[in-house]
């Protein structure tokens, strides 16, 4: 089994700057890449933010926090990765970028690496049939807010071999997650059961069946749930929600999976949820 030292994460935005967060105050050394500039010091920023909360909570020492800041080193350059011993990719939920990626990465990480994806529903199969390393590729999807939430699920691909899942089981448990072994499929455990009750809680809002706010209403003191499906569809991203229902839908090629056509009509208005300011609910003013 291979000991993970430094890792690369691609995508700086909220599941890459946590994932980077949690691996260097861990102790690991992190490159953490994005396109440009702007969305990687923006990244930076979010984790030096997250950082201090835990800091004013006191969970964390002010030295453990700049200690943990110092580990991250931002880059825009795909070749600044070639030294790591795994990648984690967190790049926008679409099949033909992480093909590329994954491809691009093949050329570039060093042959020993494992490449790993945050994909929330594609196909890791797939994935690592974009390498010339398959055996060395793996799912690792973290849960948002990624310093808080415990779970990871590892994916295998048909491909993954024991040694890469042993690994990346390893480095999860390292950085005080729970690691669950899942076999590939379209949604994997998680999302396979959470999106459909998110598709149905939208259906019930198209319905006008209630506001979105008693909809959550129901489920929180109905069902225990700590958020409401149609909050916790804003802070996902309503189009994150949308692509993971299209996979299971082309997936599975089973109507109950369809989505329903109020995700697309907020999507195509750019209201996304949270991250726009707009979505199920209004946070412009908040």
């Amino acid at each position: 089994m291979m000991e993970t030292e430094v890792v690369g994460v691609i995508g700086a935005g909220t599941m890459g700057n946590g994932i980077a967060q949690v691996m260097a105050a861990a102790g690991l050394d992190v490159v953490l890449n994005d396109i440009n500039d702007a969305a990687v010091e923006k990244g930076l920023a979010a984790v030096g933010t997250s950082l201090q909360r835990l800091v004013s909570r006191e969970k964390m020492t002010q030295a453990a926090s700049a200690e943990t800041l110092q580990r991250i080193k931002p880059t825009t350059r795909l070749e600044d990765l070639a030294a790591c011993d795994l990648v984690v990719e967190a790049a926008t939920e679409n099949v033909q970028l992480k093909l590329k990626i994954f491809a691009d990465l093949d050329n570039i990480a060093r042959p020993e690496a494992i490449l790993a994806s945050n994909t929330s529903s594609i196909s890791l199969t797939r994935i690592a049939g974009a390498t010339k390393r398959p055996a060395q590729v793996i799912g690792m999807h973290f849960f948002n807010p990624v310093p808080v939430m415990q779970l990871v699920e590892l994916i295998r691909a048909l491909q993954t071999s024991d040694a890469t899942y042993e690994t990346v089981k390893a480095l999860a448990q390292k950085i005080g997650k729970t690691p669950v072994e899942v076999r590939n499929s379209p949604g994997f455990v998680a999302n396979r059961i959470l999106l459909p009750m998110l598709n149905e809680a939208v259906f019930c809002l198209q319905e006008r069946l209630a506001s979105p706010a008693d909809i959550d209403q129901v489920m929180k003191l109905g069902m225990a749930h700590p958020i409401g499906p149609l909050a916790l569809a804003d802070l996902i991203g309503l189009d994150t929600c949308l692509a993971i229902l299209e996979v299971l839908y082309e997936g599975f090629k089973d109507p109950k999976y369809r989505p329903c056509p109020l995700w697309r009509e907020k999507v195509e208005a750019g209201h996304l949820g949270r991250k726009t300011g707009h979505g199920f609910f209004d946070y412009a003013r908040k």
